[in-house]
């Protein structure tokens, strides 16, 4: 589908330098893009390289505003998110034809919203919600009064466990569980057998979040776990029970986050990250790949990274590496 450049710029918070009539039908890297593409730069020395591409037009920050140029520019304060929104206008998420395949198990208490899609093989038991335009993919399986709100994309063979809680516009990739008991257990000091504690709680997913492939997200054991409104995780994350993830965090593949720990707000946390028990990372926290953080221990800094095991400011941490290193120099 064709779209003029006025309209793209509307959508994607930027001012046309050029001829807004011309029209674009896809997003590309600056390498392979055609005639018909829009591409970005948000490094300066990029430019030209864009310049002489194939593309159609290109978004760029304000140090292109004042370049000749002999394609329309899409200036914006911030670029790579100018972008990101120009693609979601121009290639909008693909939508699932509504209905019920005649393969899916549904009980007959199941209530579903409007133009919802419920794929092969997908089993929705007794008393799931399922919100206006949601999709529920192919062999996913949805456990008791579970609900799901509008516009979320639940992928194929995700398990939700009963009594989980959905918000709407959630997306959910392959792959993912959803609501499992969280490992908690009591050793009798007696027999040294590990017997199971009471894990009875709930999981609340809360608007606008997503949730890469093959994450585990455990339920509460007595309260719920909570991943609250915003917040992106990657794929293979594992977030265990009674932990409170905080607005607008974003956490990378292959991190590990112990039990009731609380991850404020804004919080950044890299790939392969672990955080042990009961600990809280404030507001604006950065912590760097493949950090280690003990238990119970406070991490504060808004904006500040850490680094390294135990995660500390990477100042500080860099220095100790200096110093290391002039030790083994004398040797």
């Amino acid at each position: 589908m064709k779209h003029s450049l006025v309209e793209v710029a509307k959508a994607a918070g930027a001012r046309v330098l050029g001829d807004g009539t011309a029209s674009i039908t896809g997003v590309s890297t600056i390498q392979s893009a055609t005639p018909e593409d829009l591409v970005f730069v948000e490094d300066e020395k990029l430019l030209d390289d864009a310049l002489v591409s194939s593309a159609a037009a290109i978004v760029a920050g304000e140090f292109a505003a004042e370049v000749q140029a002999s394609k329309t520019m899409l200036i914006a304060a911030n670029p790579r998110l100018a972008f990101a929104r120009a693609a979601a206008f121009i290639v909008p998420a693909r939508r699932h034809e509504a209905g019920v395949h005649s393969t899916a198990v549904l009980h007959h208490s199941v209530q579903l919203g409007k133009g919802v899609a419920i794929q092969p093989h997908a089993v929705l038991t007794e008393g799931v919600s399922v919100g206006d335009k949601t999709r529920i993919g192919p062999g996913t399986a949805v456990g008791v009064n579970v609900s799901i709100g509008n516009n979320c994309n639940i992928a194929a063979n995700v398990t939700i466990y009963p009594g989980v809680k959905i918000g709407d516009n959630v997306v959910v990739h392959a792959g993912v569980v959803l609501g499992a008991d969280g490992f908690g257990y009591v050793r009798d000091p007696e027999t040294g057998r590990y017997e199971k504690f009471p894990q009875l709680g709930t999981l609340i997913i809360e608007d606008d979040v997503e949730i890469g492939a093959n994450a585990t997200i455990d339920r509460g054991a007595l309260g719920p776990t909570i991943i609250r409104r915003g917040t992106k995780i990657d794929n293979m994350v594992h977030i265990a029970h009674n932990v409170d993830v905080g607005e607008d965090v974003v956490i990378a593949a292959q991190t590990g986050i112990s039990g009731s720990c609380v991850i404020e707000k804004n919080a950044v946390i890299a790939g392969q990250v672990g955080i042990a028990d009961h600990v809280r990372i404030e507001e604006g926290v950065i912590l760097g790949a493949q950090c280690g953080v003990p238990s119970k221990k406070v991490v504060r800094g808004k904006g500040e990274l850490f680094w390294g095991t135990p995660a500390r400011p990477i100042r500080g941490y860099l220095r100790e590496l200096a110093v290391l290193a002039r030790l083994a120099k004398k040797e």
